[in-house]
Protein backbone atom coordinates (compact mmCIF):
# COMPACT_ATOMS: atom_id res chain seq x y z
CA UNK A 1 0.00 0.00 0.00
CA UNK A 2 1.45 3.36 -0.99
CA UNK A 3 0.48 6.40 1.02
CA UNK A 4 3.23 8.92 0.53
CA UNK A 5 3.57 12.45 -0.73
CA UNK A 6 7.05 13.89 -0.19
CA UNK A 7 7.56 17.59 0.26
CA UNK A 8 10.54 18.64 -1.81
CA UNK A 9 12.83 19.38 1.10
CA UNK A 10 12.19 16.07 2.78
CA UNK A 11 12.42 14.14 -0.47
CA UNK A 12 15.96 15.42 -0.73
CA UNK A 13 16.73 14.42 2.83
CA UNK A 14 15.31 10.95 2.39
CA UNK A 15 17.53 10.35 -0.61
CA UNK A 16 20.64 11.08 1.46
CA UNK A 17 22.14 7.76 2.47
CA UNK A 18 23.34 7.19 5.99
CA UNK A 19 27.09 6.84 6.25
CA UNK A 20 28.11 3.17 5.94
CA UNK A 21 28.73 1.74 9.38
CA UNK A 22 30.58 -1.33 10.54
CA UNK A 23 28.10 -1.53 13.37
CA UNK A 24 24.57 -0.20 13.83
CA UNK A 25 24.35 1.12 17.38
CA UNK A 26 21.05 0.86 19.24
CA UNK A 27 19.37 0.75 22.63
CA UNK A 28 16.35 -1.40 23.45
CA UNK A 29 13.93 -2.13 26.24
CA UNK A 30 10.60 -3.87 26.79
CA UNK A 31 7.54 -2.34 28.43
CA UNK A 32 5.54 -4.29 31.02
CA UNK A 33 2.82 -4.89 28.41
CA UNK A 34 5.28 -6.77 26.21
CA UNK A 35 5.99 -4.06 23.62
CA UNK A 36 9.64 -4.33 22.58
CA UNK A 37 11.25 -0.98 21.73
CA UNK A 38 14.43 -0.42 19.69
CA UNK A 39 16.08 3.00 19.34
CA UNK A 40 18.84 3.98 16.92
CA UNK A 41 20.39 7.45 17.11
CA UNK A 42 21.67 9.26 14.01
CA UNK A 43 21.82 13.01 14.40
CA UNK A 44 23.36 13.71 11.00
CA UNK A 45 20.08 14.96 9.49
CA UNK A 46 16.93 16.20 11.29
CA UNK A 47 14.57 13.33 10.41
CA UNK A 48 13.26 10.31 12.27
CA UNK A 49 11.57 7.07 11.26
CA UNK A 50 8.97 5.60 13.59
CA UNK A 51 7.88 2.06 12.74
CA UNK A 52 5.80 -0.73 14.22
CA UNK A 53 6.23 -4.33 13.12
CA UNK A 54 3.27 -6.53 14.00
CA UNK A 55 3.93 -10.26 13.98
CA UNK A 56 0.83 -11.03 11.95
CA UNK A 57 0.62 -11.89 8.28
CA UNK A 58 -1.48 -14.02 6.01
CA UNK A 59 -0.28 -17.20 7.69
CA UNK A 60 -2.13 -16.23 10.88
CA UNK A 61 -5.51 -16.13 9.14
CA UNK A 62 -8.45 -18.50 9.27
CA UNK A 63 -8.51 -20.45 5.95
CA UNK A 64 -12.12 -19.31 5.59
CA UNK A 65 -11.22 -15.66 6.20
CA UNK A 66 -8.12 -15.02 4.15
CA UNK A 67 -6.94 -11.51 3.34
CA UNK A 68 -7.53 -10.11 6.85
CA UNK A 69 -3.91 -9.09 7.55
CA UNK A 70 -3.59 -7.23 4.25
CA UNK A 71 -7.03 -5.69 4.74
CA UNK A 72 -5.94 -4.33 8.13
CA UNK A 73 -2.88 -2.76 6.54
CA UNK A 74 -5.37 -0.51 4.76
CA UNK A 75 -7.99 -0.30 7.48
CA UNK A 76 -5.65 1.02 10.15
CA UNK A 77 -5.16 4.22 8.19
CA UNK A 78 -8.86 5.01 8.65
CA UNK A 79 -8.26 6.87 11.90
CA UNK A 80 -9.05 6.22 15.55
CA UNK A 81 -11.37 7.27 18.32
CA UNK A 82 -9.31 10.46 18.62
CA UNK A 83 -8.19 10.95 15.00
CA UNK A 84 -10.88 11.74 12.42
CA UNK A 85 -11.23 9.64 9.29
CA UNK A 86 -8.58 10.65 6.76
CA UNK A 87 -6.72 12.85 9.24
CA UNK A 88 -4.00 10.28 9.97
CA UNK A 89 -2.36 10.71 6.58
CA UNK A 90 -2.95 14.47 6.59
CA UNK A 91 -1.16 14.88 9.93
CA UNK A 92 1.95 13.17 8.58
CA UNK A 93 2.08 14.60 5.07
CA UNK A 94 0.88 18.02 6.18
CA UNK A 95 3.92 18.28 8.42
CA UNK A 96 6.47 17.36 5.77
CA UNK A 97 6.50 13.62 6.37
CA UNK A 98 5.72 10.41 4.52
CA UNK A 99 4.14 7.14 5.53
CA UNK A 100 3.80 3.66 4.17
CA UNK A 101 2.97 0.08 5.07
CA UNK A 102 3.21 -3.47 3.75
CA UNK A 103 1.87 -6.90 4.54
CA UNK A 104 3.66 -10.19 3.95
CA UNK A 105 2.95 -13.80 4.74
CA UNK A 106 4.58 -13.26 8.15
CA UNK A 107 4.25 -9.62 9.24
CA UNK A 108 2.52 -6.27 8.86
CA UNK A 109 4.75 -3.21 8.96
CA UNK A 110 3.91 0.50 9.29
CA UNK A 111 6.22 3.49 9.34
CA UNK A 112 6.26 7.27 9.31
CA UNK A 113 9.21 9.38 8.24
CA UNK A 114 8.96 12.81 9.86
CA UNK A 115 11.02 15.88 10.65
CA UNK A 116 12.54 14.97 14.00
CA UNK A 117 10.63 17.70 15.86
CA UNK A 118 7.45 15.72 15.07
CA UNK A 119 8.61 12.48 16.72
CA UNK A 120 6.14 12.82 19.56
CA UNK A 121 3.30 13.14 17.05
CA UNK A 122 4.44 10.00 15.22
CA UNK A 123 4.52 8.04 18.47
CA UNK A 124 1.06 9.29 19.36
CA UNK A 125 -0.28 8.24 15.95
CA UNK A 126 1.12 4.72 16.28
CA UNK A 127 -0.22 4.36 19.81
CA UNK A 128 -3.67 5.35 18.54
CA UNK A 129 -3.40 2.75 15.79
CA UNK A 130 -2.55 0.11 18.40
CA UNK A 131 -5.23 1.00 20.96
CA UNK A 132 -8.07 2.99 19.41
CA UNK A 133 -8.24 2.04 15.71
CA UNK A 134 -11.52 2.99 14.03
CA UNK A 135 -13.17 -0.23 12.90
CA UNK A 136 -16.69 0.37 11.65
CA UNK A 137 -18.91 -0.42 8.68
CA UNK A 138 -17.96 2.79 6.84
CA UNK A 139 -14.27 1.95 7.00
CA UNK A 140 -14.87 -1.68 6.05
CA UNK A 141 -16.83 -0.77 2.94
CA UNK A 142 -14.32 1.91 1.94
CA UNK A 143 -11.35 -0.42 2.23
CA UNK A 144 -13.12 -3.34 0.59
CA UNK A 145 -13.34 -1.20 -2.54
CA UNK A 146 -9.67 -0.22 -2.20
CA UNK A 147 -8.60 -3.87 -1.92
CA UNK A 148 -10.83 -4.87 -4.85
CA UNK A 149 -9.16 -2.24 -7.03
CA UNK A 150 -5.70 -3.32 -5.87
CA UNK A 151 -6.49 -6.93 -6.76
CA UNK A 152 -7.73 -5.90 -10.19
CA UNK A 153 -4.61 -3.87 -10.91
CA UNK A 154 -1.98 -6.20 -9.45
CA UNK A 155 -3.42 -9.64 -10.20
CA UNK A 156 -6.49 -9.77 -12.44
CA UNK A 157 -5.57 -7.23 -15.13
CA UNK A 158 -1.79 -7.54 -15.02
CA UNK A 159 -0.16 -9.90 -17.53
CA UNK A 160 1.29 -12.85 -15.60
CA UNK A 161 -0.16 -11.16 -12.49
CA UNK A 162 -1.48 -14.39 -11.00
CA UNK A 163 1.91 -16.13 -10.90
CA UNK A 164 2.33 -15.54 -7.18
CA UNK A 165 -1.04 -16.89 -5.92
CA UNK A 166 -1.16 -19.68 -8.48
CA UNK A 167 2.31 -20.88 -7.48
CA UNK A 168 1.71 -20.64 -3.74
CA UNK A 169 -1.46 -22.70 -3.98
CA UNK A 170 0.53 -25.57 -5.47
CA UNK A 171 3.82 -25.16 -3.61
CA UNK A 172 2.09 -25.53 -0.22
CA UNK A 173 -0.46 -28.24 0.40
CA UNK A 174 -1.02 -27.77 4.15
CA UNK A 175 0.74 -24.67 5.46
CA UNK A 176 -1.22 -21.36 5.34
CA UNK A 177 1.45 -19.96 3.06
CA UNK A 178 -0.68 -21.60 0.37
CA UNK A 179 -2.69 -18.40 -0.09
CA UNK A 180 -1.27 -14.98 -0.97
CA UNK A 181 -1.63 -11.99 1.39
CA UNK A 182 -4.24 -10.42 -0.91
CA UNK A 183 -6.52 -13.28 0.17
CA UNK A 184 -10.07 -13.84 -1.00
CA UNK A 185 -12.49 -11.01 -1.72
CA UNK A 186 -15.34 -13.43 -1.07
CA UNK A 187 -13.97 -14.03 2.43
CA UNK A 188 -13.68 -10.29 3.09
CA UNK A 189 -17.20 -9.66 1.82
CA UNK A 190 -18.62 -12.44 3.98
CA UNK A 191 -16.86 -11.38 7.19
CA UNK A 192 -18.81 -9.53 9.88
CA UNK A 193 -17.79 -6.43 11.78
CA UNK A 194 -17.35 -8.58 14.89
CA UNK A 195 -14.87 -10.82 13.07
CA UNK A 196 -12.76 -7.84 12.05
CA UNK A 197 -12.82 -6.43 15.56
CA UNK A 198 -11.75 -9.78 17.00
CA UNK A 199 -8.82 -10.00 14.58
CA UNK A 200 -7.72 -6.55 15.73
CA UNK A 201 -7.98 -7.51 19.42
CA UNK A 202 -6.06 -10.72 18.82
CA UNK A 203 -3.07 -9.46 16.87
CA UNK A 204 -2.65 -5.67 17.14
CA UNK A 205 -1.49 -5.77 20.72
CA UNK A 206 1.79 -4.56 22.27
CA UNK A 207 3.05 -8.07 23.06
CA UNK A 208 2.82 -8.88 19.34
CA UNK A 209 4.67 -5.77 18.15
CA UNK A 210 8.11 -4.20 17.88
CA UNK A 211 8.38 -0.41 17.94
CA UNK A 212 11.51 1.03 16.31
CA UNK A 213 12.61 4.66 16.30
CA UNK A 214 15.62 5.58 14.16
CA UNK A 215 17.11 8.97 13.44
CA UNK A 216 17.68 12.34 15.05
CA UNK A 217 16.59 11.44 18.58
CA UNK A 218 17.59 11.79 22.19
CA UNK A 219 17.44 8.40 23.89
CA UNK A 220 16.08 9.61 27.22
CA UNK A 221 13.42 11.87 25.70
CA UNK A 222 12.35 9.17 23.26
CA UNK A 223 11.97 6.60 26.03
CA UNK A 224 9.91 9.06 28.03
CA UNK A 225 7.51 9.62 25.11
CA UNK A 226 7.27 5.88 24.39
CA UNK A 227 6.28 5.21 27.99
CA UNK A 228 3.81 8.10 27.90
CA UNK A 229 1.93 6.84 24.83
CA UNK A 230 2.36 3.06 24.97
CA UNK A 231 2.78 1.90 28.57
CA UNK A 232 -0.94 2.03 29.37
CA UNK A 233 -2.00 -0.01 26.33
CA UNK A 234 -3.13 -3.36 27.74
CA UNK A 235 -1.41 -6.58 26.84
CA UNK A 236 -3.34 -9.03 24.69
CA UNK A 237 -5.46 -11.27 26.87
CA UNK A 238 -4.86 -14.56 25.05
CA UNK A 239 -2.07 -16.48 23.37
CA UNK A 240 -1.14 -15.21 19.91
CA UNK A 241 -2.08 -17.75 17.25
CA UNK A 242 0.91 -19.19 15.39
CA UNK A 243 0.26 -21.99 12.90
CA UNK A 244 2.00 -25.16 14.08
CA UNK A 245 1.99 -26.78 10.66
CA UNK A 246 5.01 -28.29 8.96
CA UNK A 247 4.72 -28.42 5.21
CA UNK A 248 5.44 -32.01 4.10
CA UNK A 249 8.36 -32.50 1.74
CA UNK A 250 7.31 -32.99 -1.85
CA UNK A 251 7.89 -36.41 -3.36
CA UNK A 252 6.84 -35.61 -6.93
CA UNK A 253 6.70 -32.76 -9.37
CA UNK A 254 3.48 -30.73 -9.59
CA UNK A 255 2.81 -29.52 -13.12
CA UNK A 256 -0.02 -27.40 -14.52
CA UNK A 257 -1.01 -24.97 -17.29
CA UNK A 258 -2.51 -21.51 -16.70
CA UNK A 259 -4.21 -19.82 -19.64
CA UNK A 260 -3.90 -16.06 -19.22
CA UNK A 261 -4.51 -12.82 -21.10
CA UNK A 262 -0.98 -12.83 -22.50
CA UNK A 263 0.65 -12.99 -25.90
CA UNK A 264 3.91 -14.75 -25.00
CA UNK A 265 4.26 -17.99 -23.01
CA UNK A 266 6.12 -18.16 -19.70
CA UNK A 267 7.66 -20.93 -17.61
CA UNK A 268 7.50 -20.85 -13.82
CA UNK A 269 9.55 -23.13 -11.58
CA UNK A 270 9.14 -23.10 -7.81
CA UNK A 271 11.29 -24.81 -5.19
CA UNK A 272 10.50 -24.98 -1.48
CA UNK A 273 13.08 -23.49 0.85
CA UNK A 274 13.94 -23.95 4.55
CA UNK A 275 12.84 -21.50 7.27
CA UNK A 276 14.20 -17.97 7.09
CA UNK A 277 16.66 -18.47 9.96
CA UNK A 278 18.01 -21.83 8.70
CA UNK A 279 21.78 -21.92 7.99
CA UNK A 280 21.10 -22.96 4.38
CA UNK A 281 19.28 -19.66 3.77
CA UNK A 282 22.64 -17.94 3.17
CA UNK A 283 24.03 -20.17 0.40
CA UNK A 284 20.55 -20.32 -1.14
CA UNK A 285 20.43 -16.53 -1.40
CA UNK A 286 23.82 -16.52 -3.09
CA UNK A 287 22.62 -19.27 -5.44
CA UNK A 288 19.52 -17.25 -6.26
CA UNK A 289 21.69 -14.24 -7.09
CA UNK A 290 23.94 -16.38 -9.27
CA UNK A 291 21.04 -17.84 -11.23
CA UNK A 292 18.73 -14.85 -11.67
CA UNK A 293 20.18 -11.79 -9.97
CA UNK A 294 20.32 -9.22 -12.74
CA UNK A 295 21.92 -8.84 -16.17
CA UNK A 296 25.10 -10.69 -15.23
CA UNK A 297 23.30 -13.73 -13.80
CA UNK A 298 23.74 -17.19 -15.32
CA UNK A 299 20.18 -17.50 -16.64
CA UNK A 300 20.20 -14.05 -18.22
CA UNK A 301 23.59 -14.44 -19.86
CA UNK A 302 22.84 -17.90 -21.24
CA UNK A 303 19.13 -17.85 -22.05
CA UNK A 304 18.52 -14.17 -22.87
CA UNK A 305 21.83 -12.94 -24.29
CA UNK A 306 23.52 -16.03 -25.73
CA UNK A 307 20.79 -18.51 -26.75
CA UNK A 308 18.02 -15.91 -27.05
CA UNK A 309 15.50 -18.44 -25.79
CA UNK A 310 13.95 -15.95 -23.35
CA UNK A 311 13.06 -12.28 -23.25
CA UNK A 312 13.67 -12.24 -19.51
CA UNK A 313 14.50 -14.66 -16.72
CA UNK A 314 13.94 -13.48 -13.16
CA UNK A 315 12.96 -14.72 -9.73
CA UNK A 316 10.76 -14.06 -6.72
CA UNK A 317 12.76 -15.49 -3.80
CA UNK A 318 10.68 -15.53 -0.60
CA UNK A 319 12.57 -16.26 2.61
CA UNK A 320 9.67 -16.93 4.98
CA UNK A 321 9.58 -17.65 8.69
CA UNK A 322 8.29 -21.22 8.41
CA UNK A 323 9.88 -22.15 5.09
CA UNK A 324 10.03 -20.06 1.95
CA UNK A 325 9.89 -20.58 -1.78
CA UNK A 326 12.13 -19.76 -4.72
CA UNK A 327 9.99 -18.83 -7.73
CA UNK A 328 11.93 -18.55 -10.98
CA UNK A 329 10.22 -17.53 -14.19
CA UNK A 330 11.18 -17.06 -17.81
CA UNK A 331 9.22 -15.40 -20.60
CA UNK A 332 9.92 -17.06 -23.94
CA UNK A 333 11.33 -15.32 -26.96
CA UNK A 334 9.24 -15.20 -30.12
CA UNK A 335 8.85 -18.66 -31.66
CA UNK A 336 10.23 -20.51 -28.61
CA UNK A 337 8.01 -23.11 -26.98
CA UNK A 338 7.59 -23.17 -23.20
CA UNK A 339 8.95 -26.72 -23.03
CA UNK A 340 12.09 -25.70 -24.90
CA UNK A 341 12.81 -22.88 -22.45
CA UNK A 342 12.13 -25.14 -19.48
CA UNK A 343 14.60 -27.73 -20.75
CA UNK A 344 17.36 -25.12 -21.07
CA UNK A 345 16.62 -23.79 -17.57
CA UNK A 346 16.95 -27.34 -16.24
CA UNK A 347 20.26 -27.81 -18.05
CA UNK A 348 21.73 -24.76 -16.31
CA UNK A 349 20.47 -25.86 -12.89
CA UNK A 350 21.95 -29.29 -13.50
CA UNK A 351 25.26 -27.72 -14.46
CA UNK A 352 25.46 -25.89 -11.13
CA UNK A 353 24.55 -29.09 -9.30
CA UNK A 354 27.22 -31.11 -11.04
CA UNK A 355 30.01 -28.56 -11.48
CA UNK A 356 29.33 -25.86 -8.90
CA UNK A 357 30.51 -22.33 -9.60
CA UNK A 358 33.93 -20.88 -10.29
CA UNK A 359 36.08 -19.08 -7.75
CA UNK A 360 35.83 -15.92 -9.86
CA UNK A 361 32.02 -16.05 -9.85
CA UNK A 362 32.02 -16.82 -6.13
CA UNK A 363 34.07 -13.73 -5.29
CA UNK A 364 31.83 -11.61 -7.51
CA UNK A 365 28.74 -12.94 -5.72
CA UNK A 366 30.23 -12.20 -2.32
CA UNK A 367 30.81 -8.61 -3.42
CA UNK A 368 27.21 -8.32 -4.68
CA UNK A 369 25.82 -9.68 -1.42
CA UNK A 370 27.99 -7.35 0.64
CA UNK A 371 26.88 -4.37 -1.43
CA UNK A 372 23.24 -5.41 -1.03
CA UNK A 373 23.61 -5.62 2.75
CA UNK A 374 25.25 -2.20 2.92
CA UNK A 375 22.41 -0.81 0.80
CA UNK A 376 19.82 -2.32 3.17
CA UNK A 377 21.23 -0.19 5.97
CA UNK A 378 21.95 2.89 3.87
CA UNK A 379 18.80 4.73 4.93
CA UNK A 380 16.99 5.28 8.20
CA UNK A 381 13.95 3.46 6.81
CA UNK A 382 16.10 0.42 6.06
CA UNK A 383 17.82 0.48 9.44
CA UNK A 384 14.50 0.69 11.30
CA UNK A 385 13.03 -2.25 9.41
CA UNK A 386 16.17 -4.39 9.67
CA UNK A 387 16.50 -3.80 13.41
CA UNK A 388 12.91 -4.95 13.93
CA UNK A 389 13.26 -7.99 11.68
CA UNK A 390 16.53 -8.99 13.35
CA UNK A 391 14.74 -9.05 16.68
CA UNK A 392 11.68 -10.88 15.37
CA UNK A 393 13.13 -13.51 13.07
CA UNK A 394 16.50 -14.14 14.72
CA UNK A 395 15.65 -13.39 18.35
CA UNK A 396 18.46 -10.86 18.62
CA UNK A 397 18.51 -7.24 17.45
CA UNK A 398 22.29 -7.46 17.19
CA UNK A 399 21.91 -9.85 14.27
CA UNK A 400 21.81 -6.74 12.08
CA UNK A 401 25.56 -6.46 12.69
CA UNK A 402 26.32 -10.16 12.13
CA UNK A 403 24.41 -10.87 8.93
CA UNK A 404 27.37 -10.16 6.68
CA UNK A 405 29.51 -12.59 8.70
CA UNK A 406 26.95 -15.32 8.00
CA UNK A 407 27.31 -14.81 4.26
CA UNK A 408 31.09 -14.71 4.50
CA UNK A 409 31.02 -18.17 6.11
CA UNK A 410 29.42 -19.65 2.98
CA UNK A 411 31.72 -21.78 0.82
CA UNK A 412 31.60 -22.74 -2.85
CA UNK A 413 30.79 -26.27 -1.72
CA UNK A 414 27.78 -24.98 0.25
CA UNK A 415 26.31 -23.42 -2.90
CA UNK A 416 26.67 -26.63 -4.89
CA UNK A 417 25.20 -28.65 -1.99
CA UNK A 418 22.05 -26.53 -1.62
CA UNK A 419 21.53 -26.59 -5.37
CA UNK A 420 21.42 -30.39 -5.15
CA UNK A 421 19.35 -30.51 -1.98
CA UNK A 422 16.63 -27.97 -2.77
CA UNK A 423 16.41 -27.57 -6.56
CA UNK A 424 15.29 -31.13 -7.26
CA UNK A 425 13.24 -31.80 -10.38
CA UNK A 426 11.01 -34.35 -8.62
CA UNK A 427 9.98 -31.99 -5.79
CA UNK A 428 8.99 -28.75 -7.44
CA UNK A 429 6.14 -26.88 -9.09
CA UNK A 430 6.24 -26.17 -12.83
CA UNK A 431 3.63 -23.94 -14.45
CA UNK A 432 3.27 -23.00 -18.07
CA UNK A 433 1.55 -19.68 -18.70
CA UNK A 434 0.01 -19.81 -22.16
CA UNK A 435 -2.18 -17.38 -24.14
CA UNK A 436 -5.90 -18.01 -23.84
CA UNK A 437 -6.03 -18.31 -27.60
CA UNK A 438 -4.09 -21.59 -27.30
CA UNK A 439 -6.69 -22.97 -24.91
CA UNK A 440 -9.39 -22.29 -27.47
CA UNK A 441 -7.48 -23.95 -30.29
CA UNK A 442 -6.52 -26.97 -28.16
CA UNK A 443 -10.17 -27.55 -27.20
CA UNK A 444 -11.33 -27.60 -30.81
Amino acid sequence: MKKQVYMLMWACLVSVQAFPQNSIEFEEFTLDNGLHVIMHQDNSIPIVVTSVLYHVGSKNEDPERTGFAHFFEHLLFEGSENIERGQYTDLVEGNGGALNAFTSNDVTYYYELMPSNFLEMALYLESERMLHAKIDEVGLETQREVVKEEKRQRYDNQPYGSIFPETLSRAYSQHPYRWAPIGSLDHLNAASLDEFMQFYKDFYVPNNAILTIAGDIDYDQTREWVEKYFSEIPKGNKEIYRPDIKEPKKTEEIRDIIYDNIQIPAVIQAYNLPPKNHPDAYPLEILSTYLTGGKSSLMTKELVDKQQKALVVAAIPLDLEDGGIFIMYGITNMGVEAGELESEMDVLIGKVQEEGISEKDFQKLQNIIENNLVSKNASLEGIAQNLAESRLFYGDTGYINRELEKFREVTIEDIQRVAKDYMTLDARVVLYYLPKSQQTSENQ
